[in-house]
């Protein structure tokens, strides 16, 4: 699932990426989060905080110190609601006034289908707490003193997973939909892989901008070319999927054991899950059926 790009950084100490904007490492790095997650800080006055991360004391500190004596923290946007990205959020906002955007609830932009299964599992890393002080629709524009935002819906990753367009520096917050050091977990029920390539192909259509600055790892400094590489992807792993199936019935942990060989055991649950998302897109396509009812231990067969 990872490539070979190679982060760095340290924990807690801010890096300016161009001008206006700098960002902090959270000491959370684990086999999902990479080195950390991304915290963004936005502007020279009024200070935009872009996923505040974990809720951890020195991470805050850092947050807190980057403050030049002129500046405030005057917005704090969450991507989406996962507990390494989120819970931060109500922390900071009590300490400085400032007001949480988001797309909604951990449950906002749920896919409708995901309401008829029951035995899915999933529900990974769910922050249930988050509750933005403002709701963001898609193609929403929020200004700063001197940066603007525009508010990108994204499911898939997560249903209420947003991307930020920051117009002035010809780049886009990609959360966790675009990474650059790996392709995200896609966990029904919070995730779905249907949506996760819409939002995907959305984005490769909008005009292109120079950077995606992602909620891990390393900026991407090729979006297009991201892009392309994770829905060829993503389709690599649907051949696959349907290739193996052609040999009988199985079930997604059986999947998951044939098709990724070559990933770190440590994320062979994650992958499962990606399975178990191609397996509900490919069922709602007609492509695959569950023996019985669909669940996370189907066994599925081709149609």
């Amino acid at each position: 699932m990872a490539n070979s790009e190679q982060d760095t950084r340290k924990a807690g100490q801010p890096v300016t990426l161009s001008a206006g904007l700098r960002c902090i490492l959270a000491p959370n790095a684990s086999p999902m989060t990479y080195t950390g997650t991304n915290t963004y800080l936005l502007g020279t006055r009024d200070i935009a905080v872009i996923d505040p991360g974990p809720p951890d004391e020195e991470h805050l500190a850092a947050i807190l110190s980057a403050l030049d004596a002129h500046q405030r923290i005057s917005h704090i946007f969450v991507t989406h609601s996962h507990i390494d990205h989120s819970p931060l959020a109500m922390v900071l906002a009590q300490i400085t006034g400032a007001k949480v955007y988001g797309f909604g609830s951990s449950s906002a932009g749920r896919a409708e289908v995901m309401g008829s299964f029951t035995d899915l599992g999933g529900g990974e890393g769910i922050d249930s707490t988050f509750l933005p002080d403002v709701t963001l629709a898609h193609d929403t524009r929020v200004n700063g003193s001197d940066w603007g935002l525009t508010a990108l819906h994204t499911p898939g990753h997560m249903g209420n997973h947003l991307c930020f367009h920051w117009h002035e520096g010809d780049a886009i917050f990609s959360g966790d939909l675009v990474m650059g050091w790996a392709t995200s977990m896609v966990s029904p029920p919070d995730g779905h892989l249907t949506d996760f390539i819409a939002s995907l192909e959305m984005l490769a259509k909008r005009d292109p901008v120079a950077t995606y600055f992602s909620g891990h790892g390393k900026p991407v400094d090729n979006p297009s070319a991201r892009l392309q590489e994770l829905l060829t992807h993503r389709r690599m792993r649907e051949s696959q999927i349907l290739a193996s199936l052609k040999s009988g019935l199985q079930t997604p942990k059986e999947l998951t054991a044939r098709i990724y060989t070559d990933v770190n055991p440590a994320l062979l649950p994650a992958a499962e899950r990606n399975v178990i998302a191609h397996l509900i897109d490919l069922s709602e396509r007609k492509l695959v059926k569950p023996e019985h009812k669909l669940s996370a231990t189907s066994r599925f067969s081709v149609i």
